[in-house]
């Protein structure tokens, strides 16, 4: 059974979001087997729609994004004070490629730096994990991902103001 049809909406852990385009079947490594072609901002990726050992996954329902509007206001995590423990910490759990994750990673690591600036590394890891989570908030509240950033900047800068007081 096929969980995803040509034009769905999906994101894969590493790319980010794309759209369905295709279902082909194909031969990379071993037997011909089936994948969907999912065009992404920076290309094509294949996933194997019989084993979806990639991650694949569904964009977060518009219904949903209250919830995580309350999580980007949350109170942050603490993190690693080790610049390596806390850079493959973030790192682990991003890997997991939920929204909730990308919510979680982007509140703690903008908290993080809300009493001195981030290092060069830890800029770079919020800002894809920042990208990735505006991309797909976009896509789920049917919006520009400029308006989607707008939003996800302003709930954190409140999540900041309520948390100085």
């Amino acid at each position: 059974m096929l969980l995803f049809r040509i034009g769905d909406w999906v994101v894969h852990p590493l790319h980010g979001v794309g759209q369905v385009v295709k279902l082909e079947r194909q031969q990379f490594a071993e037997a011909a087997q089936l994948y969907y072609e999912v065009a992404m901002a920076r290309g094509t990726v294949w996933v194997a729609a019989e084993t979806l050992l990639a991650g694949l996954r569904g964009v977060t329902a518009k219904g949903d994004l209250p919830r995580y509007r309350r999580v980007l206001m949350s109170s942050p995590g603490l993190l690693n004070k080790d610049y390596h423990h806390r850079r493959a910490e973030l790192q682990d759990r991003l890997r997991q490629g939920t929204f909730q994750v990308k919510c979680e990673v982007v509140r703690d690591l903008s908290a993080y730096g809300w009493p001195k600036r981030l290092s060069e590394v830890d800029a770079a890891l919020l800002r894809r994990a920042r990208d990735s989570l505006c991309q797909e908030w976009a896509v789920s509240e049917a919006v520009t991902v400029a308006e989607a950033t707008h939003e996800v900047e302003t709930l954190l800068r409140e999540a900041r103001e309520a948390n100085l007081k």
